[in-house]
């Protein structure tokens, strides 16, 4: 655990790239959950831009190209724009990138309900260049439940895959989620969501940051 320059706790796990954890303010967690019950028929279905093979997945803000699966608009209010824009950021300069330009592409809840899941894809906004993540709204009673190997449950997790080489190396994580987790990591880290057995249903939340940024320049920064 390592404290930040804004006094906030965060955990890092290294797969080749650093997967950075935050625990989502109360308050910023409150909004978004009240924001999306609140305008549940407001918002508008994200599945056409999605791989995931959920029902409930709907679009609280877009700001990319406007296209027939997707126009821009924006349903969260300007202090939490404006902590994701913190988190990224931090993640960023604990990474020791340095001139960069930060865009926020898109930011989408997803509702898993019983057998529902994610396989294992990437992310991309306007740029191939950017960051992921996965925040935790909402867990079943059932999370963790396993029918068969109690020992290793997959149920309702998700998993992260790196790309780091070696013996001793870390290429996987499956985190124990929480709600209020936060999770950053790069576009092109592959991740999934394995589906649960049971009532109830997993809301989690996404955001999509692209990055505008030069490699060259940042070789051997430190």
């Amino acid at each position: 655990m390592t404290l930040d320059q804004n006094q906030s706790n965060f955990d890092i796990v290294f797969l080749g790239q650093s997967v950075l954890k935050y625990e989502v303010p109360l308050d910023i967690y409150n909004i978004i959950n009240t924001i999306y019950e609140s305008k549940y028929s407001e918002l508008k279905p994200a599945n056409k831009q999605l791989v995931g093979k959920i029902e409930k997945e709907h679009s609280l803000f877009y700001d990319g190209e406007n296209t027939d699966k997707m126009i821009r608009h924006n349903h969260l209010p300007h202090n939490v724009l404006q902590w994701f824009n913190q988190k990224f950021k931090h993640y960023l300069e604990w990474n020791k990138v340095r001139e960069y330009r930060l865009h926020i592409n898109s930011i989408w809840v997803n509702t898993m309900f019983e057998h529902e899941y994610n396989p294992v894809h990437v992310h991309q906004g306007s740029l191939f260049t950017g960051l992921s993540s996965v925040m935790i709204l909402k867990l079943p009673q059932s999370y963790g439940v396993e029918y068969s190997s109690p020992d290793a449950p997959q149920n309702g997790r998700l998993q992260i895959l790196g790309s780091s080489s070696g013996m001793f190396s870390n290429i996987d994580y499956q985190p124990e989620i929480k709600e209020r987790d936060f999770y950053i990591f790069p576009y092109d880290m592959r991740h999934c969501v394995y589906p649960f057995n049971g009532p109830g249903y997993r809301r989690t939340l996404a955001a999509n940051m692209d990055v505008e940024y030069n490699p060259i320049k940042n070789r051997g920064v430190s």
